[in-house]
């Protein structure tokens, strides 16, 4: 389905792509889609055609990689949950990308190892979802109540642990931020590296970040 409603398309231009595109695209950047650990923004996610199919094959890597050590699993599986981000003008199409994000990692978790799945691990993939998937205008980079948007960063740490940073979305793209350092990169250009305005969050184990 591309459209809800003839009225949505009228007020808000929505058009979601087809599965057939979404899948093309994707294959242009194949490695780094089914890469766990690389990072993809939408900034009009919808309810998540393409954050969807890129779950799908973050996961797929994660089974791979992990057959048969159930926790080295669970533990890339969140990785890859982390590393997904959309932005989304409309509370109906966050809560649903949310909701089908969870539903394809369940099942994906679940058809790996069905017999010990584990709730917590499943709180824990739905608490990262609901702090990535967020609602607000990727234009004016604020939330519906008008505050700058606000990401969580998740990066392991000490083997089983996740560490939490949070980083304001406008610092992320605007290289005028009053937090610009002056080094450079490899090609000789100045480099940007934000800093979190959140830094204090304790490193817990991966199966405990839905409590």
């Amino acid at each position: 389905m591309q459209v809800k409603s003839k009225q949505r398309v009228a007020d808000h231009g929505e058009v979601y792509t087809h599965e057939r595109e979404v899948n093309a695209m994707l294959d242009l950047v194949a490695d780094q889609a089914a890469n766990p650990e690389t990072t993809f923004l939408e900034p009009a996610c919808g309810s998540g055609n393409f954050l969807a199919e890129i779950l799908r094959r973050k996961l797929q890597t994660a089974a791979q990689k992990h057959k048969k050590i159930q926790h080295d699993y669970e533990r890339t599986a969140l990785l890859a949950v982390g590393s997904i981000y959309g932005i989304e003008l409309l509370p109906d199409n966050v809560a649903e990308c949310v909701s089908r994000l969870h539903q394809i990692f369940t099942g994906h978790y679940q058809a790996a190892f069905p017999k010990t799945a584990k709730a917590e691990v499943l709180n824990a993939a739905y608490y990262i979802l609901s702090q990535n998937i967020l609602c607000g205008d990727a234009l004016k980079l604020q939330t519906a109540n008008g505050e700058p948007i606000v990401f969580a960063e998740w990066k392991a740490v000490n083997g089983s642990k996740i560490k939490r940073r949070d980083y304001v979305y406008p610092d992320l793209v605007n290289k005028a931020s009053e937090r610009e350092l002056p080094l450079f990169s490899d090609l000789g250009e100045e480099a940007y590296i934000p800093e979190p305005v959140k830094d204090d969050y304790p490193a817990v184990n991966f199966w405990e970040l839905g409590k």
